[in-house]
């Protein structure tokens, strides 16, 4: 039982991780770390302006405590002036117990400087990697944005190829059906022209009809060729025929002119 609640968690884990990284956009990831870093500079920035307003209340009170040891010495130097050297010891016992105070608070003061400078500095370096981390995270979710529109025009060409390839396939196809039925229809063709097929529509002559049409054919131009060479024979010899008598007819002239004998 124990394997199989272990087995489902792993499950339940794994699909609530895939369905998360689906979920998440790492653009609004990085602009939540730059909110939470801006946070903590805030707070930087507030513990040093505590501490300087700490470090500015010892100086107050510094002042102050200063300015009534001082008082109290004139006091002093007063009295013992006037005789009085009871009233002198009063204000310089006194002085001394402020002189007590004045010096533990110029060591809280030198402490609260130290941490102002400290947290100062703290404050100028968190600030520099807040900068660097704003130019990075503007500059990734360019990037991001940049290849999420690479890939969209990516998937919409590959959308487009893959509806091509089907149009390429269906002309492919349409070509080989095509092909198919002329070489059909002229295997067809041959087999009727050969008599291996019967036509049913009574137009294709049978083979004993194709040779007579053949030997009648070639009959009809023997006895063509031989009226053309007759033709040119007789013309031949009417030609010469006429030649003939017409030199006869030359020859003859001279005799049938009269002669007349000078007188």
């Amino acid at each position: 039982m124990s394997g199989v609640m272990k087995r489902m968690g792993m499950i339940f884990r794994a699909k609530a991780n895939k369905a998360l990284d689906r979920a998440e956009d790492p653009r609004e990831t990085l602009d939540y770390s730059y909110q939470k870093q801006l946070e903590l500079l805030q707070k930087v920035r507030r513990g040093v302006a505590d501490v300087a307003t700490s470090r500015k209340r010892l100086e107050l009170q510094l002042n102050q405590l200063q300015s009534q040891s001082t008082k109290l010495e004139d006091q002093g130097r007063k009295a013992l002036a006037l005789g009085r050297e009871d009233l002198a010891r009063e204000a310089l016992s006194r002085r001394a117990a402020l002189q007590q105070q004045v010096t533990d608070l110029e060591t809280q003061h030198a402490t609260l400087q130290g941490e102002e400078e400290k947290l100062t500095l703290a404050a100028q370096r968190l600030q520099a990697k807040v900068d660097a981390f704003r130019t990075k995270k503007e500059t990734i979710k360019a990037t991001y944005t940049a290849a999420q529109a690479q890939t969209r025009i990516a998937e919409s060409f590959s959308g487009i190829s893959e509806e091509m390839g089907d149009v390429g396939l269906a002309i492919q196809r349409a070509e080989d059906k095509t092909a198919q039925l002329q070489a059909r229809a002229g295997a067809i063709d041959e087999l009727l022209a050969s008599g291996a097929l019967d036509d049913q529509s009574g137009m294709h002559k049978d083979d004993i009809q194709a040779e007579l049409d053949r030997l009648s054919g070639g009959t009809d131009v023997e006895l063509e060729l031989q009226r053309m060479k007759a033709e040119l024979a007789g013309g031949s010899s009417q030609q010469a025929i006429e030649g003939g008598t017409g030199q006869s007819q030359s020859q003859q002239q001279p005799q049938d002119t009269p002669r007349f004998d000078k007188q």
